[in-house]
């Protein structure tokens, strides 16, 4: 595959399109564990980056419950609200670190307490949503932007090479991008939920 507009552009509909698990999706009943892994491996495998990955797996469970980042099972079975903070933890360990999630959730939910949860998740979750579909769209708008921006400063500075210049210069900006967000969601963090 070429590097060039189109193969750009199809790259981000691929990533723009790629579906999130919605409320509806969500079991009503509560599920076993390897019923639940096999739910996120089916509604976010094509989220995967290597087919062997796995999006969700029984240790990871596990980790995320000794870690206090997740409520324990009820009777060995998942409520809406676990697959509600797994898709959440899915989203945030792309990004920052289990120490962090966890004091993201403590004002969320009291580990300590599995039926004390202080926030409505499903209404938390559907307006991350919402923002997730505005933010998707300005990403292709950026993108596209950031692409023209990077052919007009190689034409401006008379540079040669073309598609690869173009395309490692497109992948240090998008780099730099999201090292910002991540330290700007640590900043956060620290500065507004850290417990001093």
């Amino acid at each position: 595959m070429n590097y060039n507009e189109e193969t750009l552009s199809k790259l981000v509909e691929e990533i723009v399109g790629a579906k999130d698990i919605s409320l509806v999706e969500i079991p009503c009943v509560d599920l076993y564990m390897d019923q639940v892994t096999t739910f996120f491996n089916e509604k976010l495998g094509s989220l995967k980056r290597n087919e062997e990955d796995k999006i969700l797996t029984k240790t990871m469970i596990n980790n995320y419950t000794k870690g206090k980042v997740l409520m324990p099972a009820k009777n060995k079975k998942y409520t809406n609200e676990h697959i509600i903070l797994l898709t959440l933890i899915y989203n945030l360990k792309q990004t920052i670190s289990i120490s962090d999630i966890n004091t993201l959730f403590d004002p969320i939910i009291d580990i300590k307490a599995p039926q004390s949860i202080s926030v409505p998740l499903g209404d938390l979750y559907n307006d991350f949503l919402d923002i997730k579909e505005v933010q998707n769209k300005e990403f292709a708008r950026d993108i596209d932007k950031d692409a023209k921006f990077i052919k007009e400063k190689i034409k401006e500075m008379g540079k040669e090479g073309g598609e690869l210049l173009e395309l490692i210069l497109m992948i240090l900006l998008l780099t730099n991008k999201a090292n910002m967000q991540k330290r700007m969601a640590e900043k956060l963090i620290d500065n507004f939920l850290k417990k001093k």
